[in-house]
This record gives C-alpha cells, sequence and structure tokens, in this order.
C-alpha cells in the first residue's frame, strides 16, 4: 500500500474527526481508510488513534505525527507547486489575520516585505486578540501564539513561543516576590480575557511527585486577580505601571528585562509552546499563501530577526 496514501489518509480522518467523512472526501469505502489506518499502525508499531464508535481522538503519539505529517505533506505540495508553477507570478488578494500584539510587532512590519517581492499580491491584515473562524470568515492564513486547539485548519510551526512571569520592581517590594506557582493565590496577576490566548492557563514545569529524580511535568494554572482585558498590550502597560504579575511572551517583555522596568519571577516556565502558521486544508494551496508562509518560516528562522527585538 502506497505509504503517501496512509498519511495522506491519517491526516484527513485527524484533521476531519471520523472515518466516514474522510471517506466521504475521497468518495471511497470508510472500509477502505480503516485498512489504510491500520496498515499505517501496523508498519509504524504505535497506536495514534483511539477509534470508538462515536468518536475518534489522537493518541500522545497521533498528536506529534500529526504535525510531522502535516508540514511533510504541506512541503511535498510546495515542490510540486514550485516546478509545476515555473515561472508564475504569485498574485491575487491575501486575507491575514493575527493576534494584535504579535500581529504589530511581527506581522505588519513583514507585509510591506512581502509585497516588495510580489507586487502583484494585495493583502488584507486583520489583528485581533479573538479567536478567528480562519475558515468561515474567508481567510487564507492566520498566525496564532501559543498552544493550539483542535482543529481541522493545517498548520505550520514558524518559530518557539517562550513566556515568562513577569512583574514591575514597585508591585515586587509592595506585595513580594512569588516562590512557587502557588503563591499566585496570593498575589494580582493580570490575566487575558480573550479565548485567542492562554487557553490552558499560565504553564509552569515542576517536579512529578513521586517521580524520578530529575522528572518533570507541565502543570497549568488559572489565577486570578481584580484586572482582566482582551488586549494584551493593554496587559503589559498594567504590568509596567505596577498592577500585578503577567504572563507575557519574551519578544514583548525581553527588552524590558533588559533594562529593568520588568523583573522575572518563577524561573519554572514551561517549554516552548510555538508560533504557528493556519490555514484551511485545501487540495491545492494558492501560491501567494504558500509564498507568504515560507516568507514568515524563513525571517523567523533567523536568530539575526528576533535579537533586540
Amino acid at each position: 500500500m502506497d505509504k503517501l496514501k496512509q498519511l495522506e489518509t491519517f491526516v484527513s480522518v485527524a484533521t476531519r474527526g471520523s472515518l466516514t467523512a474522510a471517506a466521504r472526501a475521497e468518495s471511497v469505502a470508510p472500509a477502505i481508510i480503516g485498512r489504510r489506518l491500520d496498515a499505517l499502525e501496523s508498519r509504524l508499531g504505535v497506536k495514534l488513534l483511539v477509534r470508538t464508535t462515536r468518536r475518534i481522538s489522537l493518541t500522545h503519539e497521533g498528536s506529534a505525527f500529526l504535525e510531522d505529517c502535516q508540514r511533510l505533506l504541506t512541503d511535498l505540495s510546495n515542490a510540486e507547486a514550485s516546478v509545476s508553477a515555473g515561472g508564475v507570478k504569485a498574485s491575487g488578494h491575501l486575507r491575514i489575520t493575527a493576534p494584535a500584539g504579535f500581529g504589530r510587532r511581527h506581522v505588519a512590519p513583514l507585509v510591506p516585505r512581502f509585497r516588495d517581492l510580489h507586487p502583484e499580491v494585495t493583502i488584507s491584515l486583520n489583528l485581533s486578540d479573538r479567536v478567528v473562524d480562519v475558515a468561515g470568515e474567508g481567510y487564507d492564513c492566520a498566525v496564532r501564539v501559543g498552544d493550539l486547539p483542535d482543529s481541522s485548519l493545517v498548520s505550520v510551526r514558524l518559530a518557539d513561543n517562550r513566556r515568562l512571569c513577569v512583574a514591575a520592581p514597585a508591585y515586587l517590594q509592595r506585595r513580594g516576590t512569588p516562590a512557587t506557582p502557588a503563591d499566585l493565590a496570593r498575589h494580582d496577576c493580570l490575566t487575558l480575557s480573550s479565548d485567542a490566548s492562554q487557553t490552558r492557563g499560565w504553564a509552569f514545569s515542576m517536579p512529578v511527585d513521586g517521580g524520578e529524580a530529575g522528572a518533570r511535568e507541565v502543570h497549568y494554572l488559572r489565577p486570578g486577580g481584580p484586572l482582566d482585558c482582551s488586549d494584551g498590550q493593554v496587559l503589559h502597560e498594567w504590568c509596567l505601571s505596577g498592577l500585578g504579575l503577567a504572563w507575557r511572551s519574551t519578544w514583548e517583555v525581553e527588552a524590558d528585562i533588559q533594562a529593568g522596568r520588568l523583573q522575572s519571577v518563577l524561573d519554572v516556565a514551561a517549554p516552548p509552546n510555538g508560533i504557528y502558521a493556519l490555514f484551511p486544508q485545501r487540495k491545492h494551496l494558492a501560491l501567494r499563501v504558500r509564498l507568504w508562509i515560507d516568507f514568515l518560516k524563513h525571517e523567523y528562522g533567523r536568530a539575526a530577526y528576533w535579537a533586540g527585538r
């Protein structure tokens, strides 16, 4: 059985949520989809999906494999498009959405540079901290920061995103410095009220109770406080004003830490999550969308890009 077809089938089932939906998309019987998945799991020697009569869910290994498969299939599609496109220029209208704070700093400045490379492409950029329905609202690509919810969208990881718990020196002098994540319950925490980010809460890497020496696991906390806001930039400004502790990305607060305006506390942050480009699953990705994602991946992949930002 064709290995590529097995991978395509696995991605289709995982993103569509059922064998029936994947079979309908290919106009084949669900039994054929099932045999492909069985062959893939047998070849890999690992369970990728938990299948019941009501639903399909990914195993831990399946979740990791899905991201790799999506990236491989996207790269293959891009390679084929590069050959078939030949000298064809990108054109048409590109609709992009991104979180407001990150978009202002790291998406909007790149848009004119992308247009310099592809002048026949016109671009609309939406900056919002709400969760945008990418496919339903007609967007070609979304830039997302943080953990991704289960979605039928295809994701491409562009860069790592590390977050820190920070506060202004004046706040720490007034209220003290938390020593453990549990101490956050006694502090004023500035939280994001939007569903766009921090969907699981503030993440900390903690020792495993009763586990082996050095073993750690990620714990998520949802601290409360007197102030919350749907705009991350406002939280940043409140934090600088000494109004409380905030959970912010390094790209947002690193310069403030270096200048002494903020201090990092609780040095037990979880491993970095990601900065992603998301787009609806399509058989043929428009050249302008593919080039935009490649452009972001190249820019964010340069160490010099993040220096001093």
